[in-house]
C-alpha cells in the first residue's frame, strides 16, 4: 500500500500539518468500478461517428496514463478530458442522430476513490460498487515546527507528493525531489547504497526460509502434493504462518483428512497426488486443477473447501469441452490461458465460456464473419477473462477478451488487430527461448540466489535488461553477487532482502 503525504496549514496559518493517507482502491477495483463508463465511451461503439471515436480514443489513453500515474504515485498534471457518450437508442434511431452528448471530466485529485466517483457521477452512472468497497484510510495529523520541514523533505521521495509543478509554494521542493529521483535512477549508485543492507536482510531471513522449506516438504509428503506455492504478494513470513495453519489443521482433523485422501485415491475425478497447492487470494480449484486457499481466511474455511473440492473438479473435467465450443464457433481459434491470467475458479470460468459461446453463436448465425478473415483462425490464440477484464492484444500476441464483450465489438476488434496479434505471437515464440537463455546466463554470471520478474515485464523487456546486465558485468558483479533480484519498473528494497530494479535502468 502506497503512503503519501499532504502538507496543509492549521487554522492560524502558521504551523503546517502533516496528513498521511492511504490509497483504498486496487487496480482491479478501479477497473471493475469503471466498467460501466468504459462501455459508454469505448471507441468501438462509435463506428458511425469517426470524429467522436477519435476523440474518445485519445481521451481514454490520457485517462489510462493519469490513473497509472496516480496508482504508482507519480506526478500527474491536472487534465480536462472530453468524451462522447454512447446513445441509449436502437440502431435505427442511432442513424438519425447527428450530435452526440459530450461530457468533460476534470482530473485534479490524487485520490483514486474520488477520481472514480467523480468520473461515474459526471456520466450519471451508479457508484454502488465503489460505495461497497470499504475505504482503508488511516488519517492522522501531527503538528510540527518550521525547522522540521527540512527533515520532511529529506525523507520525501518522488512518489510522496501531492502538489504540482506550478504550485506557488512547493514547486521549488518538487523540482529538488525530481532532480533527486533522477539522480537515484542509476543502477550502480542504487546498488552501492543498498547492497550491504540487502545482504543483511537476506541473512536475517535465512532461518525463516529454512523453516518454510521444512514445513513445505513435510506438508507435501503428508498430502502427496507436487509442490506448494506462495502467490499472495505478502512477505514470506506470512507464507510461514499459512503453512503452520495448514499443518495445525491436519493435526486437529486427522480423520477428515484421512477420509478425504481415501475418497480421492478411489475417485476417477480427483487425486491429491501430484497436485499443486497455492496460497493466494482465491479459494477453490483453478483452471489447471490446482487447489487454491485464501491466505486471509480462517482454517475451518479451508477444511470446508478441501472437503468439497471434488465438486469443482467435476467442472474441471468439462472445461476442455467448453473451450472447444468457443474454438468451433470462432473459426478454430486456440483458446488458451495466459501465464499471468488473474486467478479464477473453475466454476466462474465455465460461466464466462458459456456467456461468450452464446454471444458469438448468435452473432455468427445472424451476420456471419467478415470475408477478409482467414478460412481458419487456428494460428491465433484467444484468452477469455472476467467481465471486468480488458479487450486487448497482449504483448505476447494473445487476444484477450472479457466474457461480457458484445460479439460485434469482438469481431471488429479481431478484424483490426489480427495482423498485429500474429506478429507479436511469432515474436514471442522466438523471444521466450532467448529469454530463458539470457536468464540462465545472468543467474550464473552474478551467482544470484534467484532472478524473477514482474507480470508486466514482457520477454523482450527482460531480454533487454539481462543483456545490459551482462554488458556491465565487470562493474556490477560485486554489487549483485549472491543477491535475490526482481525485475520490475521501480527501485525498491524489500524486508526479506529482495532487490527490485527497473528493467530500463541506467548504469
Amino acid at each position: 500500500m502506497l503512503k503519501c503525504f499532504v502538507l496543509r496549514f492549521d487554522s492560524c496559518g502558521s504551523l503546517p500539518i502533516l496528513t498521511p493517507f492511504y490509497r483504498s482502491l486496487s487496480s482491479t477495483e478501479v477497473s471493475t468500478a469503471l466498467r460501466p463508463f468504459y462501455f459508454s465511451v469505448h471507441p468501438d461503439l462509435f463506428g458511425q461517428f469517426p470524429e467522436e471515436r477519435s476523440i474518445n480514443e485519445n481521451s481514454l489513453k490520457q485517462l489510462s496514463s493519469y490513473l497509472e500515474s496516480v496508482q504508482q504515485n507519480r506526478v500527474a498534471k491536472p487534465l480536462t478530458l472530453k468524451f462522447y457518450l454512447r446513445p441509449n437508442t436502437t440502431k435505427t434511431e442511432v442513424r438519425a442522430i447527428k450530435v452526440l452528448k459530450s461530457i468533460n471530466i476534470h482530473l485534479r485529485d490524487r485520490n483514486l476513490r474520488k477520481i472514480v466517483v467523480s468520473i461515474l457521477k459526471t456520466c450519471d452512472l451508479p457508484t454502488t460498487y465503489v460505495d461497497k468497497v470499504s475505504p482503508k484510510s488511516d488519517v492522522r495529523q501531527k503538528q510540527f515546527h518550521e525547522n522540521d520541514i527540512n527533515n520532511i523533505y529529506n525523507n520525501l521521495s518522488k512518489h510522496e507528493t501531492d502538489f504540482f509543478e506550478d504550485d506557488p509554494i512547493f514547486s521549488d521542493i518538487l523540482k529538488r525531489i525530481k532532480k533527486k529521483a533522477k539522480d537515484d535512477n542509476h543502477l550502480s549508485d542504487w546498488l552501492s547504497k543498498n547492497y550491504t543492507t540487502a545482504q543483511g536482510y537476506l541473512q536475517a531471513f535465512e532461518p525463516i526460509r529454512n523453516e518454510i522449506e521444512k514445513l513445505r516438504t513435510n506438508l507435501c509428503d503428508k498430502l502427496k502434493l507436487k509442490r506448494i506455492k506462495w502467490d499472495c504478494g505478502w512477505s514470506i513470513s506470512h507464507f510461514k504462518g499459512s503453512l503452520q495453519s495448514l499443518d495445525i489443521l491436519l493435526k486437529h482433523h486427522p480423520e477428515d483428512m484421512k477420509s478425504l485422501n481415501e475418497y480421492y485415491n478411489h475417485s476417477f475425478l480427483f487425486d491429491l497426488t501430484g497436485k499443486t497447492l497455492i496460497f493466494g487470494n482465491e479459494t477453490g480449484v483453478n483452471l489447471d486443477g490446482d487447489v487454491m486457499l485464501n491466505c486471509g481466511e480462517v482454517r475451518n474455511n479451508w477444511l470446508e473447501v478441501i472437503k468439497n473440492i471434488h465438486r469443482q473438479e467435476t467442472v474441471i473435467v468439462k472445461l476442455p469441452q467448453f473451450e472447444k465450443a468457443v474454438s468451433r464457433v470462432l473459426k478454430d481459434i486456440k483458446v488458451v490461458h495466459r501465464k499471468f491470467q488473474p486467478k479464477v475458479t473453475a466454476e466462474k470460468y465455465e460461466n464466462q465460456l458459456r456467456r461468450l459461446i452464446t454471444s458469438l453463436g448468435d452473432y455468427r448465425g445472424r451476420y456471419g464473419y467478415p470475408r477478409q478473415w482467414p478460412e481458419k483462425l487456428d494460428k491465433y490464440e484467444l484468452v477469455v477473462e472476467t467481465e471486468a477484464g480488458p479487450l486487448m492484444v497482449s504483448p505476447t500476441g494473445q487476444i484477450i477478451v472479457p466474457s461480457s464483450c458484445p460479439a460485434s465489438i469482438l469481431v471488429n476488434f479481431i478484424s483490426d488487430n489480427l495482423e498485429e496479434a500474429g506478429r507479436l505471437l511469432e515474436e514471442y515464440k522466438s523471444n521466450k527461448y532467448v529469454e530463458k537463455d539470457v536468464h540462465s546466463k545472468v543467474v550464473s554470471e552474478f551467482q544470484l540466489l534467484n532472478l524473477r520478474k514482474d507480470d508486466n515485464i514482457t520477454p523482450s523487456l527482460m531480454i533487454s535488461c539481462c543483456n545490459r546486465l551482462l554488458d556491465h558485468k565487470d562493474c556490477l558483479r560485486p554489487l549483485l553477487k549472491n543477491s535475490s533480484l526482481f525485475i520490475t519498473s521501480y527501485f525498491s528494497l524489500l524486508s526479506d532482502g529482495q532487490m527490485c530494479i527497473p528493467w530500463n535502468w541506467q548504469i
